[in-house]
């Protein structure tokens, strides 16, 4: 049997924590009862996936190496390897639009796609926080019929709204947050005015829930009424 270096095959996570307990010693790992890709029954390999994501993403819209490295708790070199890696296993760039919502939704990370968007795009950290909490669900990207939504201060938006205003041929879907029966936009106050304006009736939406009373109240009375949007 050839022996390997382990630094060359295991992910440096998971080689320091093999290091607290056989640091130096000669390891044999059995291959189980079926041949499976690394890290695909524990998850493991999946969250690698999508950390390695946001961290090229952030790296593209000029969050830097060091800042990064500080982030994730990996050195420099770990996080250029990420970054100008040849093997990428998930070909998904982010962009504020709504193309790149429905990629990352197709692929079951629509939570990684709000991140981006409130972080690189919008620059709201607050925000962040508030809508990436654990408890937090996410239904979309569906085609929402924007009479739903509560008219928290959009009476002024609409007042500066350019009549040959082209944004809204490129705008993101919106974020919508249900909570206790009512649809709020917090963050895309200005989009929303902007498709109000152009007498748009729908759009597509991704709405976030704050928990399980919210998803089940939404899912009693709109969780079979709207259609994804699964392509642009």
């Amino acid at each position: 049997m050839k022996y390997e270096n382990a630094g060359d095959v295991i992910p440096e996570e998971l080689l320091k924590e093999i290091q607290k307990y056989a640091a130096g010693k000669l390891l044999y790992i059995p291959i189980g009862e079926e041949k499976k890709a690394w890290g695909e029954t524990s998850g493991y390999r999946n969250q690698l996936q999508r950390r390695n994501l946001m961290i090229r993403n952030k790296y593209a819209h000029g969050v830097t190496v060091s800042e990064l490295a500080d982030e994730y708790f990996l050195s420099l070199d770990s996080v250029k390897k990420i970054i100008y890696s040849k093997k990428i296993e998930r070909h998904l760039t982010y962009a504020p639009t709504l193309e790149s919502a429905v990629q990352y939704a197709n692929v079951g990370m629509i939570e990684e796609w709000i991140q981006c968007y409130l972080l690189l795009t919008r620059k709201v950290s607050p925000i962040l926080h508030d809508f990436m909490k654990e408890d937090h669900l996410y239904f979309g990207v569906v085609k929402f019929p924007l009479r739903l939504i509560q008219r928290d201060g959009l009476e002024t938006g609409e007042n500066h709204v350019d009549e040959d205003d082209d944004h809204a041929v490129v705008l993101p879907p919106l974020l919508v947050q249900y909570e206790e029966g009512k649809f709020h936009c917090i963050v895309q106050k200005d989009s929303l005015a902007v498709l109000k304006h152009r007498k748009i009736n729908a759009y597509p939406t991704i709405i976030v829930m704050k928990g399980n009373d919210d998803y089940k109240r939404f899912m009693k009375y709109y969780g079979t009424i709207f259609f994804y949007v699964d392509k642009v």
